[in-house]
């Protein structure tokens, strides 16, 4: 492979994304982005971004990885999903992780709890190759010396906790628990980090923003991962940020998640969110033994090298390793509007 495209919609692909750029370049491979306009202030300055579909087809890339649930109609090579997160059943499966659009080739997937699902679809649907390879995203989790991690927290010795809530109105903790945030931030016995998803209201931010202070701070998701690492606690709601978190073998406490499990410590109610970061930082022994079968379930790779097993398995893909695959089915509508929505990507 000597050309691999990159693409994104969001600002939370950016550190999926990149670690599997720094792999596909340690490899002699020139690697490009697709991404629209908002997206583009973002990129670093040796991020090339292709602006057209001409130039797009001139630098002719043998895969597209896309940190989305499409890619844009027209673009050569094999499109392989990279996946935007975890699968936090936030919809049922065949409106979930596991709905299948008809734009890949290959699933990378990141653990047994993924893996097993997307290979019964693919021996049903014959039209797409499924492979293992842990989540790009995670690779500085356990490869990076952890120095722009360790700058978020507080040098006092308080305990850090990360506040990631989702963006969907209806399961959302960030309304509910602005109120009781406020209060715990002002109270100074622990330093929290604070976040919104990108889709968030500009309001929202606004006012999360104004939390600000000695007792805390708040970052875009770009810097989720060093947050991630940063933080002793997560408290979150149904987002997939608390499975990224969960890996690492940190206590996650939720509110009202959709389907709770037994490594997270959920309640129903924002009062009760105080106990429960207590209790997350005592470490019980039957909570760290429930994170540790999780972790094994959605990501067991702790090496630091997922971004170098989606390269592998784009090239065994290219390579024909397995096997031939029939067509993608045509699905008309799905096509037309991502060739819509794909218009935004291109100056021509």
């Amino acid at each position: 492979m000597d050309a691999c495209l990159l693409f994104a919609t969001e600002l939370y692909a950016l550190p999926i994304l990149r670690p599997l750029a720094a792999a596909a370049q340690r490899r002699g491979q020139r690697v490009a982005w697709v991404v629209p306009a908002a997206l583009a202030r973002y990129l670093a300055a040796d991020e090339t971004r292709l602006v057209s579909r001409r130039a797009v087809r001139a630098f002719a890339p043998q895969a597209v990885f896309s940190a989305a649930n499409w890619v844009p109609p027209g673009i050569p090579g094999a499109k392989v999903q990279v996946f935007h997160g975890f699968n936090a059943e936030k919809r049922e499966p065949e409106r979930g992780h596991f709905a299948l659009r008809g734009f890949f080739d290959l699933y990378c997937t990141q653990g047994p709890a993924t893996t097993a699902p997307f290979q019964a679809l693919a021996r049903r649907c014959r039209y797409f190759a499924v492979a293992e390879t842990g989540w790009p995203k995670l690779d500085p989790l356990f490869s990076e010396d952890g120095a722009r991690a360790a700058a978020l927290r507080s040098g006092d010795g308080r305990p850090v906790v990360m506040y990631a809530p989702t963006f969907s109105r209806k399961i959302t903790s960030a309304y509910r628990m602005y109120d009781t945030l406020r209060e715990l931030v002002a109270r100074g016995d622990r330093y929290w980090l604070l976040t919104l998803h990108p889709k968030c209201e500009p309001a929202l931010f606004a006012s999360y923003r104004a939390l600000v202070g000695p007792h805390a701070a708040f970052y875009e998701s770009d810097r989720l991962m060093d947050m991630q690492r940063a933080a002793d606690v997560l408290v979150s709601d149904t987002s997939s940020v608390l499975h990224e978190f969960a890996v690492q073998l940190k206590p996650v406490v939720t509110l009202c998640n959709r389907r709770p499990k037994p490594f997270m410590l959920d309640v129903q109610d924002p009062a009760d969110i105080d106990a429960a970061i207590d209790r997350a930082l005592a470490r019980p022994p039957e909570l760290m033994a429930a994170l540790r079968a999780h972790a094994e379930a959605i990501h067991p790779y702790r090496d630091g090298r997922s971004s170098e097993r989606v390269l592998d398995a784009t090239e065994r893909l290219l390579a024909g390793g397995y096997g031939p695959l029939e067509r993608k089915p045509l699905n008309l509508r799905r096509r037309w509007k991502a060739w819509r929505d794909s218009r935004a990507l291109f100056q021509g």
